[in-house]
């Protein structure tokens, strides 16, 4: 079984019933299945190969989610790529996954042509709805007057996906998945949140993210529900189209949920279908989450713990274990097993922080083109995520931070989320981030950066006094930098490495740091 299957089965079993609406468009499942096809089939007629790689570099959309399927029918591989992403950071991924074909949205054409410098494989590139370029496809020009299924025979162990990592730590790393691995994430989705046919999802967040396109989208669309595509996440359309859809299941990212919970008044009905809030990516403050059921209106909340190279799996919090284990990942998703291990690969204690590992139907087979970084990632079958963790006695797992991240001094771990939490408590700080930075007597010390809220002056006496008060001596930082900002990759997460990789004479002493108690 392939996870083109069951879109073809769907367009007899629900032949009328809709299956994506984007802006004036809806299909049903036979009509979308049938566009999928014609697009298939251009592909196969333009050259494609079984087995080629085909970036998607394109905001959401019917377009999105029609070539999608397409690359996949016609025996493709889908590379969905940030279109956020600069130039040099697309091209890399072009490049790298060795993409022979590209869709983009016209918007992003020019981007495309800069960016495909890198990509020496890349040979056609269809715009949607027309290019500038004469030398690349419309998205009509590529449409085949043939609607009938593919002759391509794809098989469960074909490949499917290159999913890129963030790229917080280094370059972006693709995680390579097969019809099987992603099929398995979808039924574990399924068994894990209780959707059915019935459901209506709604698609705000970005395609591009393994979450929405393999556990809502490719899982929805396996299942029979109706889906509602947003190209971006706006309040006013966001609540217009739970209302005029019914929308029964709503994932979103920690600033949906902020930028929700700041309108006024939101009247209790817009709301009302919704039965089912996921949320994940990024860490959610718990207040946040409570503010959020009650402006639902119910306690049917689910936090997505996943890695891209899950494809995403992971961890899951159910909604009755908020009441008790709230801030917590959860427990294992189906087919998944989990574990918080020691640097002997033994299991910790609870309480104590170790690596989290993870083995299980839907973890990536490798890292595409990179046999190093593959082998470093596994052991005896075990995925290293390099996520350091905590287990509770009753098997709950919660993150605490990277292990690239972790700061070690005079043989103390130092884990930056918890300075930093301190540091961002701080009136005069907007964000912080913290590095290690090499000393010889103690290996490394803690450095901070630090962007001042707008038109604060840091007083580096009272924030030294701050840190005293809030955190043991070892971890308080010694060293430190005033910065205008902080470097982040294109879906907002801070590049670490980037400023791991400044100079340590580019920081200043704290001039009154306590003397060191262990």
């Amino acid at each position: 079984m392939n996870i083109t299957t069951t879109l073809t089965q769907n367009a007899k079993r629900f032949s009328d019933k809709m299956a994506i609406t984007y802006e004036e468009r809806s299909y049903t499942y036979q009509q979308l299945n049938e566009e999928v096809n014609q697009l298939a089939n251009g592909l196969v007629e333009a050259g494609l190969q079984k087995g080629d790689k085909v970036s998607l570099f394109m905001k959401n959309s019917d377009h999105y989610v029609v070539a999608f399927f397409a690359i996949l029918k016609a025996g493709g591989v889908a590379v969905p790529v940030n279109y956020r992403l600069s130039p040099d950071e697309s091209g890399y991924i072009f490049g790298q996954s060795e993409s022979r074909f590209l869709f983009c949205d016209a918007e992003l054409e020019a981007i495309v042509a800069e960016a495909k410098m890198q990509a020496t494989l890349l040979q056609h590139v269809i715009v949607h709805p027309v290019p500038a370029n004469d030398d690349y496809f419309s998205w009509g020009g590529i449409l085949s007057e043939n609607a009938l299924e593919p002759s391509i025979e794809i098989q469960s162990s074909d490949n499917a996906e290159i999913l890129y990592t963030s790229g917080t730590t280094g370059k972006p790393k693709g995680a390579l998945f097969d019809h099987q691995r992603l099929t398995t994430a979808s039924i574990s989705f399924v068994f894990g949140v209780d959707l059915s046919a019935n459901d209506n999802i709604l698609h705000a967040a970005p395609l591009f993210h393994p979450i929405q396109l393999n556990l809502f989208l490719v899982t929805g669309i396996m299942i029979g529900t109706s889906n509602v595509i947003l190209r971006d996440f706006e309040i006013d359309k966001t609540i217009k189209a739970i209302k005029d859809f019914q929308i029964t299941v709503f994932f979103g990212l920690p600033n949906m949920y902020d930028e929700l919970l700041e309108l006024p008044n939101v009247p209790e009905e817009k709301l009302a279908s919704v039965t089912k809030c996921m949320y994940g990516v990024d860490s959610i403050d718990t207040d946040l989450v409570k503010q959020a059921m009650e402006l639902f209106g119910h306690r049917q909340f689910y936090n997505l713990c996943t890695l891209t190279e899950g494809g995403p799996g992971g961890i899951f919090l159910l909604p009755d274990q908020h009441e008790t284990k709230a801030g917590s990942g959860g427990k294992p998703m189906y087919f998944t097993e989990v574990r918080v291990v020691d640097e002997e690969f033994l299991d910790v204690e609870p309480g104590t922080i170790g690596e989290f590992v993870i083995k299980g139907g839907t973890v990536m087979k490798e890292y595409f083109n990179k046999p190093k970084e593959t082998e470093e990632v596994f052991k005896n079958g075990w995925l290293l995520t390099g996520d350091l963790a905590t287990i509770d006695e009753d098997g709950f797992i919660t993150l605490v931070d990277r292990k690239a991240d972790r700061i070690i001094s005079a043989g103390e771990n130092i884990y930056s989320v918890e300075v930093e939490q301190v540091i961002n408590s701080h009136p005069q700080v907007a964000e912080a981030a913290t590095v290690g930075l090499p000393e010889e007597e103690w290996g490394e010390i803690v450095g901070v950066i630090i962007v001042p809220i707008e038109g604060e002056t840091i007083d580096e006496n009272q924030l030294m006094d701050y840190f005293m008060e809030k955190l043991p001596s070892y971890k308080i930082p010694r060293k430190y930098l005033i910065a205008d900002s902080l470097p982040r990759n294109a879906t907002g997460k801070i590049m670490k490495y980037q400023l791991r990789e400044l100079h340590i004479s580019e920081f200043e002493w704290f001039r009154n740091v306590p003397e060191r108690r262990y």
